[in-house]
């Protein structure tokens, strides 16, 4: 049990890499010019997420949950 505790921080900071590799390589439906107030019409334009984006929007959800469950594990393991 105290290898596992000891093994979380390692694990947390490779799952905080790899979730902020999978947050930027996601592509934003708003450009930079709208939070400028400048007129992108993104609101007219809609798609769905395909191929590699559905994947690197599932990837990130699950490396997220398995943050969030490595950083609750050692309050339920002691």
């Amino acid at each position: 049990m105290e290898t596992i505790i000891g093994i979380l921080p390692y694990i947390q900071v490779a799952l905080a890499i790899l979730l902020i590799i999978a947050v930027l390589m996601q592509q934003s439906a708003v450009g930079l010019g709208a939070g400028f107030g400048g007129d992108t019409n993104a609101s007219e334009t809609f798609s769905t997420r395909r191929g590699i984006e559905k994947t690197f929007f599932n990837a990130t959800i699950v490396i997220a949950i398995l943050f969030v469950l490595t950083t609750i594990a050692p309050l339920m393991l002691t």
